[in-house]
């Protein structure tokens, strides 16, 4: 497995779900709460390794918000988004869309358009100098209901920054039904965004199918409960509908018991395009490199098909058609001299 590391670290690659808030460092969530002293959260970084153990999913969401709660300004969200940016090009990430949720930041006081503006200059800046293309999801935090999903509209539609494609839904599945949010998801369609929901992680297909039917899904934030429904898989793998795929978070959320039982090959045998990504890599202890590593040992998989597994995320992205032919030839003279 050591070659196959090497080539996985060394790989260009593209990450489809991976949150903002979700994607801090240790290092930058303890120099948060460093700033922020009268939060929970340890300033420590080694001890922050104990606060990311979760019992469940409801626990997670506990503490995924404290962490949110430690980005307070606009200079706190810049400084965020931009080490996150640094992160991803240590990995060979040469583009990535990052699941951003606004109302988190502008409930907590940060303007609308500070907010905006903070993600922006981070997004141009990293390109610039890392050379790693930031696009945004805004999504809906679904346990907030409609005031949330109001305001992430009104922010998505009326702002518009330069580097939105697509419009979100996430937080808990259970006892936040899909289809009240269709009204928000008709607005952001209409305005050009794609949709992009959280469906089926904690719950069964038929919050995967709402999401379908009623927000018009193009992708699928996770998707795992599609196994359990033959139709489900047949009709996302004729439909080519791409499920964004997050192993070691499906295990750190209790989403799933254990990641032999891990349902992506399934997924992959139903004729399924799956992509891998990380959701929240340091809070669950990973990143992307190793979640690649993870699927090649669920799948079976040599250098070429890790290769293969890349350009997937290369064609369910929402790139335009001269950067999903730059980057997927990237990876394909990478593999052709690396995958040997």
């Amino acid at each position: 497995m050591t070659d196959l590391t090497t080539f996985i670290a060394g790989l260009p690659k593209a990450e489809l779900h991976v949150h903002h808030v979700g994607s801090a460092s240790p290092r930058i969530v303890a120099e948060l709460a460093a700033r922020h002293p009268d939060s929970k959260v340890p300033t420590d970084p080694e001890a922050l390794a104990d606060y990311f153990v979760f019992r469940d999913f409801a626990h997670f969401i506990e503490i995924y918000l404290s962490v949110v709660d430690l980005i307070r300004d606009a200079e706190d969200v810049r400084l965020l988004t931009y080490e996150i940016a640094r992160d991803m090009a240590r990995q060979n990430i040469r583009y990535a869309e990052l699941t951003v949720t606004p109302y988190s930041s502008t409930r907590r006081g940060i303007p609308d358009t500070a907010f905006v503006e903070a993600i922006e200059d981070a997004r141009k800046a990293a390109e610039a100098e890392l050379g790693t293309v930031l696009r945004w999801c805004f999504d809906i935090p679904g346990e907030a209901g409609p005031e949330a999903a109001e305001e992430t509209a009104r922010i998505a539609c009326e702002l518009r920054p330069e580097g939105l494609v697509s419009f979100g839904l996430g937080g808990p599945e259970i006892g936040v039904p899909r289809p009240q949010f269709k009204p928000y998801f008709d607005r952001a369609i209409a305005a050009g965004l794609h949709s992009v929901p959280h469906a089926g992680e904690t719950t069964g297909p038929q919050t995967i199918w709402d999401a379908l039917t009623e927000l018009r899904a193009e992708r699928i934030g996770h998707g795992t409960s599609s196994v359990q429904d033959p139709k489900l898989l047949a009709h996302l793998a004729e439909h080519r509908i791409p499920l964004e795929v997050c192993p070691t978070s499906n295990i750190a959320t209790r989403a799933v018991a254990t990641l032999d039982e891990h349902p992506l090959k399934q997924m992959v045998e139903a004729g399924v395009l799956v992509t891998i990504n990380s959701d929240d890599p340091p809070m669950f202890g990973t990143d992307l490199t190793a979640e690649y590593g993870v699927a090649a040992r669920l799948l079976g998989l040599d250098a070429a098909g890790v290769a293969a597994l890349a350009k997937n995320a290369v064609e369910a992205s929402f790139l335009d058609a001269e950067g999903k032919a730059r980057l997927a030839a990237e990876i394909d003279a990478y593999t052709a001299v690396a995958g040997r």
